[in-house]
């Protein structure tokens, strides 16, 4: 039982790190409207909202477990600021940094309807280097991490976000080509009438 926190925190670590993929993964789904099984809109984005909710809970359970647990003696400064840990102190430090971009995104979708769509949407694609933080701690600070089938959840996990983003980003290339196109004006000449023919 001395041990309790400490593996309390490397659970809920490897929780959160694989409930922030899956709610990367069904973020991209949306945004690029592929609809998983022929499932509707409105439950990809209520599961997206509860997925990304859930994984912010399991930050906040591995972050409690850490300042609880005695193994490793880790103080608010060590959980709150940058390369402040003795222990691993940059391998920490991406995920303290990772954990503010959470409670960014997190808090800002909660407050989606009172800010303009611009700036919802600037704060929301922190999502992308959250998941490159959460993934480079998970690396360098988890003691679970060099087990083969973490290793392979990554590879998995992150080759379908660089897929799907990758497909998004053609997307949007080809819709704002479609707009241009649209809008452009024509270059067409309009027909000239040929002058009269003289009479000799």
């Amino acid at each position: 039982m001395s041990h309790l926190f400490w593996y309390t925190a490397r659970a809920a670590g490897i929780v959160a790190w694989a409930l922030l993929a899956a709610s990367v993964v069904w973020g991209l789904w949306l945004s690029g409207r592929v609809r998983p099984f022929g499932v509707r809109p409105a439950w990809v984005l209520d599961l997206h909202r509860f997925l990304g909710g859930l994984a912010t809970i399991f930050v906040g359970v591995h972050v409690l477990a850490i300042l609880a647990d005695s193994y490793t003696s880790f103080g608010l400064s060590d959980v709150l600021v940058p390369l402040a840990s003795s222990w691993h102190p940059l391998a920490v430090a991406w995920g303290v940094v990772g954990l503010y971009l959470m409670l960014a995104v997190e808090l800002t979708s909660l407050a989606r309807k009172h800010l303009p769509n611009r700036i919802w949407r600037a704060i929301h694609m922190s999502a992308f280097p959250l998941y490159t933080f959460a993934t480079i701690h998970y690396l360098a600070a988890g003691t679970d991490a060099t087990n083969p089938m973490s290793l392979a959840a990554i590879v998995v996990a992150t080759g379908c976000i660089v897929a799907l983003t990758i497909r998004r980003v053609s997307e949007m290339r080809a819709r704002a080509a479609r707009r241009a196109t649209r809008t452009a004006p024509s270059r067409i000449p309009s027909r000239v009438e040929a002058p009269p023919a003289q009479v000799h």
